[in-house]
């Protein structure tokens, strides 16, 4: 299994990106996907989940009302659409799959390489 995270980039504050992450070699109808981040000095840390089949979601408190998670069955890809980027959310971040539930907690089996965002003040 491979996944393959994308989008990432350098956004000013306040605006947005959509990052992306495809897995390919297996189809994840029951798992879920999440979204980590890991900013320069910090531990890596949750930001949001989906389940897969039922897409069910969780958000990390300093994401939520701002980034959205999402996900195309078909095309088995995940999405996180990041609006009123702050510097703060300046990080590399990764993609994982295979986990059971949407909790911040949760195992993931796979993981991606990472996508960095830069958001400027």
């Amino acid at each position: 299994v491979q996944l393959q995270a994308s989008g990432g980039g350098l956004v000013q504050a306040g605006g947005s990106l959509r990052l992306s992450c495809a897995a390919s070699g297996r189809t994840f109808s029951s798992y879920s996907m999440g979204w980590f981040r890991q900013a320069p000095g910090k531990e890596r840390e949750f930001v949001a989940a989906i389940n897969w089949r039922g897409g069910g979601t969780y958000y990390a408190s300093s994401v939520k009302g701002r980034f959205t998670i999402s996900r195309d069955t078909a095309k088995n890809t995940g999405n996180l659409q990041m609006n009123s980027l702050k510097p703060e959310d300046t990080a590399v971040y990764y993609c994982a799959a295979g986990g059971w539930g949407v909790h911040p907690l949760v195992k993931y089996d796979y993981w991606g390489q990472g996508t960095e965002v830069t958001v400027s003040s």
